[in-house]
């Protein structure tokens, strides 16, 4: 089969399409023909090793010190089920699901084994392969992180970051839960995030909104380009700081998690179940979800997709169509 294996870190092009052997499932496996993938941030981080230098160490040994553990990158993806192992009772030939594959990575390729009690459902009915295969990653954090905040329907959220792929998704859950939402982004954006359903939009290429008097129960910092301490102000008392990139506090956040009653939820993975996944698939089957897709590109084109996505811009998701007409 067709896979996109990289052999060591590096620019985009160190990633190169190859044959490799074709994947047998195991007994609680299902065995997944790969119809779409994406390009996420951390796919990004693990081909680069681009990481906090705290998080050095801890990094080069999940990834691999001299060079990459696995060779295959792709953290999220949709497909058809083509054959299940012999336990395997959720599952069956012919199911379209799509999944996370963020422990293992391996969604470049054409062929997919995954474990059937793990962050894999039956894809909504209303999207395409490509579409549902961007959901996964960004969704589930979005969901998991207000969740866990402990929001509640009236509170106020402001989003930094809302167009991307974590932050589109983290506006319209907090919308779904009843918050009041404000969405960050720059001008271009700023039409995307009111249709997502934001109640308010800033423009911070023009509008300076740490200098206003509102103050939020959480903040939501999808990109990690905020200040902190400017964050910190407005932020009531008892509210939660939400960063999804900063793996590790800083001496910062540390003093002010000791010396006040503010909340800090820093980056982490979702747990490793379909149950965040069934949640998502009935909201955007009840048309409460929306995905927002950047651009799509064809298996081949995997070096141009990550140098876009390396740029830092990309609005919501990119897309790999591992087969086409997805």
């Amino acid at each position: 089969m067709k896979a996109i294996v990289y052999t060591r870190y590096g620019p985009p092009d160190v990633l190169e399409v190859t044959q490799i052997e074709k994947p047998i499932p195991k007994d609680n496996e299902i065995l997944v023909k790969v119809k779409a993938t994406t390009v996420t941030v951390a796919d990004i981080r693990s081909r680069s090793f681009t990481v906090p230098p705290a998080f050095w160490l801890p990094a080069r040994i999940t990834l691999g010190f001299r060079q990459p553990k696995k060779e295959i990158l792709g953290m999220e993806l949709a497909g058809e089920v083509v054959s299940v192992g012999e336990k395997v009772k959720k599952f069956k030939q012919g199911d379209q699901v799509f999944a996370a594959s963020l422990v293992g990575f391996g969604a470049y390729a054409e062929y997919k084994c995954l474990d059937e009690d793990g962050p894999v459902a039956i894809k909504p009915s209303n999207l395409t392969y490509g579409e549902a295969a961007a959901v996964p990653i960004g969704a589930r954090t979005a969901l998991y992180f207000l969740k866990k905040a402990g929001l509640k329907s009236g509170q106020s959220v402001l989003v930094y970051g809302a167009s991307g792929s974590v932050g589109s998704y983290a506006v319209q859950i907090a919308k779904y839960l009843g918050a009041n939402v404000t969405g960050v982004c720059s001008t271009k954006n700023v039409e995307l995030v009111k249709s997502l359903g934001a109640d308010k939009v800033i423009d911070y290429t023009t509008e300076d909104f740490f200098s206003t008097d509102e103050t939020y129960d959480i903040i939501f910092e999808a990109v990690n380009k905020s200040s902190f301490s400017a964050c910190m102000k407005l932020l009531k008392n008892n509210g939660t700081y939400i960063n999804v990139t900063e793996p590790l506090p800083t001496v910062q956040m540390l003093w002010t998690k000791w010396t006040s009653s503010k909340k800090l939820l820093l980056s982490r993975n979702p747990p490793e179940t379909s149950e965040a996944l069934n949640f998502l698939k009935e909201l955007i089957e009840m048309g409460k979800l929306k995905v927002v897709i950047d651009r799509s590109y064809s298996f081949d084109e995997i070096v141009e997709a990550h140098r876009y996505v390396e740029k830092g811009h990309k609005r919501g998701n990119v897309v790999i169509n591992v087969e086409q007409n997805n």
